[in-house]
């Protein structure tokens, strides 16, 4: 591995679009090299750091093995992947990407509407046919982990290599999971999401891998990174709040008031949860305190920052 600090990323689809444009927000700009079907980037503004475009699949496999030091990819693809407290940390999930992992089954299982029923099922489709029901799925790990939760047992896995929602229609299997977004592909294939079978509700996190080996020109460049990130985060969901100062001592208490309420005084002003700003800016006004200007930062940066004290604690 190269002394630079290696960040995968999404190579097609929608996510990798979500995902530039997240970089892009956060003031990192993704530059592919060697024209758009290259497969090697970098970000500018982030120097000491190579981007390689992988699958999303892929990418959960690089962490894993620690072929990257970061990445961006679904919780369920990393969940996947076995033992996921050894292998990688989640540093931040990104809100996009989103899809649920269920337990899916035919809607002519009238009487099937839980695990519990599933359970039941399964067991008299075994005395039944000699046979165990079929659970096809590209999730193997999971399935097997949820079903043993709820004491399903009476089932064997079909892997799924293509359109996993077309299984019972096609004979291959009685069941499925699989991920969604709207269960509209499932409805269309005549299934149905048990009201108990939500397995994961899964999005797009940044995660770092634990097996990687990182030294501390990388994670100079990865605390560049996430300080950006989460500066940008913070700075989505803060306003600044600017006004003439009096220096007397009505400004004083309504400042005291909002700073023990959560606000954080600034130069000349406070930060404070864009969600508190009107009532903020009504209580300086009361105040005899005007006019209040009301902005949205790009970024805030913190004098910490959580996601890299995380990593620093279980890489270092």
């Amino acid at each position: 591995m190269s002394g630079e600090l290696i960040i995968a990323v999404p190579s097609k689809g929608r996510l990798k679009e979500q995902v530039e444009a997240w970089l892009s927000d956060c003031g990192l700009d993704l530059a592919a090299s060697g024209g758009a079907r290259g497969y090697l980037a970098s970000l500018k503004g982030l120097p000491g750091a190579q981007v390689r475009l992988l699958s999303a699949s892929d990418i959960a496999d690089a962490l894993g093995v620690g072929e990257a030091h970061l990445g961006v990819t679904g919780e369920d693809l990393l969940r996947e992947r076995g033992d996921l407290v050894s292998r990688v940390i989640l540093l931040r999930p990104l809100g996009f990407g989103r899809a649920d992992l269920v337990v899916a089954a035919p809607k002519s299982w009238l009487d099937v509407d839980t695990m519990a029923d599933l359970e039941e099922v399964a067991h008299d489709y075994l005395a039944r046919t000699g046979r165990r029901m079929r659970v096809a799925t590209k999730y193997l790990a999971q399935t097997r982990a949820f079903f043993a939760r709820h004491g399903v047992a009476d089932y064997r896995i079909t892997e799924s290599g293509g359109a996993t929602e077309g299984a019972p229609a096609s004979g291959a299997a009685e069941l499925v999971v699989d991920i969604t977004t709207t269960g509209a592909t499932l409805a269309a294939n005549g299934l149905k999401v048990l009201s108990d079978g939500l397995i994961l509700r899964s999005q797009a996190h940044l995660a770092a891998s634990l097996k990687a080996a990182w030294s501390a020109e990388q994670l100079a460049v990865a605390e560049r990174l996430l300080r950006m990130v989460e500066a940008r985060a913070a700075a989505l969901t803060s306003a600044t709040l600017i006004w003439p100062a009096s220096g007397d001592a009505a400004e004083a208490k309504v400042v005291d008031a909002l700073v023990a309420d959560g606000a954080v005084r600034r130069p000349h002003g406070l930060l404070i949860a864009t969600a508190r700003a009107a009532d903020a800016a009504a209580a300086l006004t009361a105040a005899g305190l005007g006019p209040v200007t009301v902005a949205q930062p790009d970024f805030v940066f913190d004098l910490g920052c959580a996601a890299i004290a995380t990593l620093r604690d279980r890489v270092i």
